[in-house]
């Protein structure tokens, strides 16, 4: 378990813009990372994860209904307040927010970008945290294939690939799907905002942001390591029967660091 003295060269973005449409929204309103598990919202179990893991440094970039979660932040009453960006334009990709959140992505140190819909615990968040590579990746080589995970191809254990539908003419011995956390180290983290401003002006406003770490990745300017959380509860919420899957399967499993 990491210490729970500050990083104070570590700040976490978490990435909330979207509306969670493959979700029943007529039967779910609100952002999905309010989406409730265990009597706790997903946003709020990844705060208080971060800060135990020394993680104080903490920005939601928000879009869709983010006045809601202004207030969930408003009941948290957290002790160290997360900075709110709001990407006006949220019903794009989510390379768009990134882009919106790029001056936090400069502002020195490294940073944690982290997907708002996954649950899980310390077990997943505290060994990116702690992770001794400046970049780094989260990855869990027991999935079910099919179009929806993104993969990670892995050569003697490093990330040679990122994507749904990942190269796989490259030269690889194992595979893995990405949990959503990337660790970016300060250099890299410039790295994908100078990706990001591009692809943006290019028309690419409407791409997912696991395009631009996968170009970051791919450069080969800032190696990655990967982080193998095998074995540790997770899930990524997109569909309804990820819901459920969440509450039977996940949550039973999660504890609740100490703050």
């Amino acid at each position: 378990m990491t210490t729970t003295e500050p990083h104070d060269v570590m700040r976490a973005v978490i990435l909330a813009a979207g509306r969670g449409r493959r979700l029943d929204v007529d039967a779910r309103p609100g952002p999905k990372c309010l989406l409730r598990f265990g009597g706790m919202t997903l946003l709020e179990r990844q705060l208080r994860e971060l800060h135990a893991c020394g993680v104080r440094d903490v920005v939601v970039a928000t879009g869709y209904a983010h006045e809601e979660i202004e207030r969930e932040l408003d009941r948290l009453d957290l002790p160290a307040r997360p900075t709110l960006v709001v990407n006006e334009r949220w019903e794009l990709g989510s390379i768009l927010t990134v882009d919106v959140v790029g001056p936090q992505l400069i502002a020195g140190g490294s940073v944690l970008l982290m997907d708002a819909d996954v649950l899980c615990d310390a077990r997943v968040l505290a060994p990116l945290v702690d992770a001794p590579s400046s970049n780094a990746l989260l990855v869990d080589r027991d999935f079910e294939p099919g179009e929806e995970p993104v993969k990670v191809l892995l050569r003697d254990g490093v990330p040679v690939d990122l994507a749904k539908r990942p190269d796989l003419g490259l030269t690889h011995d194992d595979a893995g799907e990405s949990v959503g956390f990337f660790r970016l180290g300060e250099a890299a983290a410039a790295g994908l905002a100078r990706i990001v401003r591009a692809s943006v002006a290019d028309g690419g406003a409407d791409l997912p942001h696991e395009d631009a770490v996968r170009d970051l990745l791919r450069a080969g300017e800032h190696p990655f390591a990967a982080v193998d959380v095998t074995g540790a509860p997770w899930t990524e919420i997109d569909f309804p029967h990820d819901v459920e899957r969440a509450h039977t399967d996940v949550l039973p499993h999660l504890t609740l660091s100490e703050v």
